[in-house]
């Protein structure tokens, strides 16, 4: 009834939308595909790569198990993100949600629950909302994977990673997440709208596995380059 009222149309260029989706057929096809992922870190490689490991899991392997992303962090791609990160533009979150579940619901093996990336409390005042959150609720119920708040916390306040370079990162990271609730045994999938360094992911991971979990996922919308 909401989409024969409310009938889905193009966040990019206006047009109408095509299988339900706020994404019509033409720029569907414009979105950045990540169609040949790093197995361990879904890093995009080039088109010639065989299939192995990016150069990065080569030198250093990541904490996580596993990574899972669709799409690149790519125009127009990136535009949507912003806008649905740092303008509150929720439908774009939506669309952004469906596109992974679609991806996701291709097959895998199923986590136990999700765990949106979170925010500390003081940054989640101030935007409003956490991105991952959102995100991760229409995932989980399309997928029927219980989505958690409640296990994992952002116990310190840090700087905003995208001005910062790799060592800073990781050192603005330390000791940044808790572990409230018993994971022993599970398999966890963190969710988060970019990976980028994959810095944030690292350090919660860590903090899962120190706390006992058996094997944790990165699930995202959008994965950026190799970075150096």
């Amino acid at each position: 009834m909401l989409r024969f009222l409310y009938p889905a149309h193009c966040l990019l260029c206006g047009n109408a939308g095509v299988r339900g989706r706020d994404v019509c057929a033409a720029c569907f096809g414009e979105l950045p595909c990540n169609r040949r992922p790093c197995p361990r870190c879904a890093a995009p490689l080039p088109p010639d790569a065989e299939d192995r490991l990016c150069g990065n899991c080569l030198k250093s392997l990541p904490a996580w198990d596993e990574a899972k992303s669709p799409l690149t962090y790519a125009y127009p791609l990136d535009r949507l993100i912003q806008r649905f990160k740092f303008d509150g533009d929720l439908p774009v979150g939506r669309l952004l949600a469906g596109l992974l579940a679609d991806y996701l619901a291709a097959g895998g093996e199923r986590p136990d629950c999700i765990i949106p990336v979170p925010l500390h409390p003081s940054r989640l005042k101030e935007r409003g909302f956490n991105q991952a959150t959102e995100l991760a609720r229409p995932v989980g119920k399309r997928l029927k994977i219980p989505v958690r708040l409640d296990i994992c916390a952002r116990v310190r306040s840090t700087d905003v990673q995208s001005k910062l370079d790799a060592a800073e990162r990781k050192k603005n990271l330390r000791d940044a997440f808790a572990v409230k609730k018993a994971v022993e045994g599970k398999h966890i999938a963190i969710l988060d709208d970019v990976v980028t360094t994959g810095t944030t992911v690292e350090a919660l991971t860590r903090a899962l596995k120190d706390a006992g979990a058996a094997k944790v996922s990165v699930w995202c919308v959008a994965r950026a380059g190799l970075q150096g």
